[in-house]
């Protein structure tokens, strides 16, 4: 993500995207209501010295003076006072309340979602542009006429694609992207102990952490807000409630401390579809990966094509669950489990159940336990580790069920099983569950299970897998 002033903006900001120059004193003046200046309210009134040229403070009122050249203070130090703290005091009175913001503009368009937070900071907002279908934000934003500015994470292991793709619409939209780099230090510490390719054995969230979070944190203390591309059906686990609006739960703005910042996220309410198709009516440059078919893009190690019925977000760190989906940047979208009363990391509220057509077996620990012990089964078996909140598991229901009504009757028994929650760790140690959905075959004459390697789950794929070992 990188930070860039639009061309054609008539503002003549030409500032870096994170620095800021030194204030001048008029600045000050008119930033009253700061806490910097409460100090302003509260100082004893001062005399003046005339003969040395030094200040000297007014005694308290209840001491006697200590000369008769001490002064009270005029009328314009009385009024000036008097105007700071009314202003220091408006000031607070106007905190915006955004969750009541949020509430207002649900259903506004992505168009007024972004002139809003434009009009609202001004110079201390920019949109976060991740090389995917973030540049419709860019969109949105040269539409409304104002200036705005744009960022970008280079992590360094980024698609040649994807860098391409910054070029042009840095030429299209004739602005400059300023890039923010992982602390090089950092990088070498992690690549020196655990390897290029540690993330595949002990999870993404170090390698994110040193290469995108932290740049990320320095970028946000040079904001007072940021917009960035959420969409609630991105990831069903851990954004289908963004707002449109709110205060960062997790980064801190140019204030600094907890409320610092605000974060947009104006096509929160947009399908991927309508943004795949205002793209193509705006004809932007997109990135061309995507007609390759990777939908949500990352880091080229991190980042693979989704194959028909996948979710989008199955193609990024695809080995692990679902839960993990997120890289840090969007932390504060997944929830407290300890308060949604999960078990081993999965939220047990309501979800409605999948795989439910009434030719499937629904096995329980027991059922499955028993179905390894069976040395020479009669039917071969196919068998659904699944979780009912796992998008990916519902990507694939349409086709399991599907295979359970082809199979009907043919001497094949399809069958799925709940690994989540109490059973994960069960399902892990004995039922080789690497991530959800896990599909086994259970073959006849044969006590050992057969995972079924490939993420091709479309009915004739999964048929041939069962006609080859079953």
């Amino acid at each position: 993500m990188a930070m860039a002033v639009s061309s054609s903006s008539s503002s003549g900001i030409t500032s870096s995207a994170f620095s800021r120059s030194a204030i001048s004193s008029d600045h000050k003046v008119s930033q009253i209501g700061s806490l910097r200046l409460l100090d302003r309210v509260h100082v004893t009134p001062m005399t003046l010295n005339l003969s040395s040229g030094k200040r000297s403070f007014v005694k308290p009122l209840n001491a006697e003076p200590k000369t008769k050249e001490s002064m009270i203070p005029n009328a314009a130090t009385t009024a000036m006072v008097a105007e700071i703290a009314e202003e220091v005091d408006h000031h607070v009175i106007e905190i915006e309340d955004f969750e009541q913001l949020a509430n207002k503009l649900e259903n506004a368009s992505p168009l007024e979602i972004m002139d809003k937070a434009l009009e609202k900071s001004g110079n201390d907002i920019a949109i976060a542009f991740s090389g995917a279908e973030d540049v419709a934000l860019i969109e949105y934003a040269h539409l409304t006429g104002r200036p705005y500015r744009v960022f970008s994470l280079d992590t360094g292991r980024l698609n040649p694609e994807t860098y391409r793709f910054f070029d042009a619409v840095e030429k299209h939209y004739g602005i400059r992207i300023e890039y923010m780099f992982p602390d090089s230090v950092e990088v070498q510490g992690l690549v020196r102990n655990k390897g290029l390719f540690s993330f595949y054995e002990d999870g993404h969230q170090e390698c994110c952490r040193v290469r995108k979070v932290r740049p990320l944190r320095r970028a946000l203390k040079g904001l007072k807000a940021w917009i960035t591309g959420q969409r609630k059906d991105q990831s069903p686990g851990t954004r289908s409630e963004i707002p449109v609006v709110q205060v960062d739960p997790v980064f801190e703005g140019l204030d600094g401390g907890v409320g610092s910042l605000v974060k947009w996220n104006p096509v929160a309410n947009v399908e991927g579809n309508d943004v795949w198709n205002f793209l193509r009516t705006m004809d932007v440059p997109v990135n061309t990966l995507h007609a390759a078919g990777y939908v949500s893009i990352g880091c080229e190690p991190c980042t693979r094509a989704v194959l028909p019925g996948q979710h989008e977000r199955e193609g990024r760190w695809w080995w692990e669950d679902a839960k993990a989906k997120e890289c840090g940047l969007h932390k504060g979208n997944i929830k407290d489990d300890a308060s949604k009363g999960s078990v081993n990391g999965e939220s047990k509220s309501a979800v409605a159940e999948i795989f439910t057509s009434e030719n499937l077996v629904t096995l329980s620990r027991q059922g499955i336990e028993n179905l390894m012990k069976l040395e020479n089964r009669k039917e071969p078996w196919i068998v659904v580790l699944y979780a009912p909140w796992c998008p990916f598991c519902q990507a694939m229901e349409a086709s399991y069920d599907e295979l359970s009504d082809k199979l009907a009757g043919s001497g094949i028994k399809v069958a799925k099983f709940r690994a989540d929650g109490d059973q994960k760790e069960f399902a892990k140690q004995e039922l080789q569950l690497g991530s959800f959905p896990t599909i086994l075959v259970f073959p006849k004459n044969s006590s050992r299970p057969i995972k079924y390697p490939s993420e091709k789950r479309d009915v004739d794929s999964l048929t041939s897998f069962l006609n080859l070992v079953r």
